[in-house]
């Protein structure tokens, strides 16, 4: 039986937890039944250390989930259009996170294509608008305790398929662009960058 990852597993730096998300399952019960994706593409943050991150200027009531332990959802608004789902990681007041930008559709395809009106499989959770949307997250599920449910993410081993880890500049960002924290799978049909920055990109190891 699969169960939520623990606490302690949150509790590290941001690149080191964005890495080992990679190949996880994200899991949203719903009363239609549970909705879940491997998670193939992700960025990291580093709260006060880093210029791009939310909690660059310090704690507001918008990312104040950030500055707390661990293991919770932070979901914020991009554009005022778009929600984005990222994990808090870290030790509390580090208010570092990861975003999760791509996942692939394992179970309740049907469901998540009816919300984003795509039925292409490969865009279905292509992007971290797109990842929400599909997955019917809002700013409600702001503060959700992953370790708990109803959305988590599955203590099972990582299933990369036997594709690379590979790492690139962060998406959107017009600060601190030289760092290297976006992590995907190298070659994934789901990764949102386009092929020709994903080709680019160092792959760091199987």
């Amino acid at each position: 039986m699969l169960r939520p990852l623990r606490r302690a597993f949150y509790a590290r730096s941001p690149v080191v937890v964005a890495r080992a998300l990679l190949g996880r399952m994200l899991v949203r019960e719903t009363r239609a039944g549970k909705l879940a994706g491997v998670i193939v593409e992700v960025e990291a943050y580093g709260g006060a250390r880093d210029p791009a991150s939310h909690a660059y200027r310090g704690e507001t009531p918008r990312n104040r989930v950030m500055f707390g332990p661990p293991g919770h959802a932070y979901v914020y608004v991009s554009y005022g259009i778009h929600h984005c789902l990222n994990v808090v990681t870290g030790r509390p007041g580090e208010a570092s996170a990861v975003l999760v930008r791509a996942l692939a559709a394992v179970a309740g395809e049907k469901a998540m294509a009816r919300r984003r009106g795509v039925a292409d499989p490969d865009r279905l959770m292509r992007g971290p608008g797109c990842v929400a949307q599909a997955l019917g997250l809002t700013r409600a599920e702001d503060g959700a305790d992953l370790t708990r449910g109803p959305l988590w993410i599955a203590d099972r081993p990582a299933d990369r398929d036997g594709r690379a880890i590979a790492a690139g500049r962060r998406i959107g960002i017009t600060r601190a662009v030289a760092r290297r924290w976006r992590f995907y799978l190298a070659g994934h049909p789901c990764v949102s960058a386009p092929r020709r920055t994903a080709r680019r990109t160092k792959t760091l190891h199987r």
